[in-house]
């Protein structure tokens, strides 16, 4: 492969610099999740946002009507040309669609030194609407794993990442350090979705730390991208200097904010990504 090597990633700065963050992740026509979502929480946190879009959704808060790929050349054209003249302190992977994006993504950072590299592994929509090839879920775990600082599944997608239900902390638990043993980076399992649930719990692993990290759970709000929202936060905070479990730490209180400050876009919840306190 040609072009910029994440080793040149980093570039003294100017004191008026702000560091940058790369998302490569699918974008969502309807604003709320993807590229769109990963881009306004890199703006919150005072971090210059740099995208590389794998694939173009057609979707609205309640449904995906249409998902098309990007050819994986162009993917790699993205990163490479973000990599040249902003290259980035952290970076991020939400929907990669495709085996073969799969592959040149992780093709790109094998290649020597790299910047933390947070991989949400999303699989499905909010709506339930599957977007990942099942060709991409085994390049992921094979090669895209093994090269991540951190992976953030839910309880869905730790289920097909360690083979049985997670339906519990003490699953979230298991399941974050079988994740961390099999791919050897660290994990954090999100429990939004653990039914009869008064808490968010979220386990945080990486292989001499865990944590729980919990907050109350705010019934009647159904917003649409928290899992994006979430990981790029973690990125934007390990830009700005944080170590892995402060960030953490940090992200999860940003979601928190961000849920808590929700508003109505025509009727339909949406993340307040600027309503936060963890800066």
């Amino acid at each position: 492969m040609t072009g910029a090597n994440p080793s040149t990633f980093r570039r003294p700065r100017e004191p008026s610099d702000i560091p940058v963050a790369l998302t490569i992740a699918g974008s969502d026509s309807g604003g709320g999740a993807g590229i769109q979502a990963d881009l306004k929480t890199f703006a919150a946190l005072g971090v210059h946002g740099a995208s590389a879009v794998t694939c173009v959704t057609a979707q609205g808060p309640r449904r995906v009507r249409a998902v098309l790929g990007c050819d994986p050349k162009i993917v790699l054209q993205q990163i490479e040309a973000v990599f040249e003249e902003l290259p980035p302190a952290a970076v991020k992977t939400g929907l990669l669609f495709s085996g073969p994006v799969v592959r040149v993504v992780s093709g790109f950072f094998k290649q020597g030194k790299r910047p933390p590299l947070i991989v949400d592994p999303v699989m499905a929509a909010t709506s339930g609407a599957r977007l990942l090839a099942s060709s991409a879920v085994a390049a992921m775990k094979s090669q895209l794993f093994p090269l991540a600082t951190l992976v953030t599944p839910n309880l869905n997608e730790a289920a097909v990442l360690v083979g049985r239900r997670v339906a519990s902390v003490e699953d979230m638990r298991a399941a974050a350090r079988q994740i961390r043993s099999r791919y050897g980076c660290a994990a954090l399992v999100k429990g939004g979705h653990l039914r009869a649930s008064r808490e968010a719990v979220d386990i945080f692993y990486d292989g001499r730390t865990e944590l729980l990290l919990s907050a109350p759970f705010l019934k009647g709000i159904a917003t649409h991208g928290t899992g994006c929202a979430y990981s790029a936060a973690i990125a934007g905070y390990l830009a700005l200097g944080c170590d892995l479990a402060g960030a953490v730490e940090r992200a999860k209180q940003y979601i928190t904010d961000a849920i808590a400050g929700s508003a109505t876009a025509s009727g339909n919840a949406i993340l307040n990504h600027f309503c936060v306190s963890a800066k």
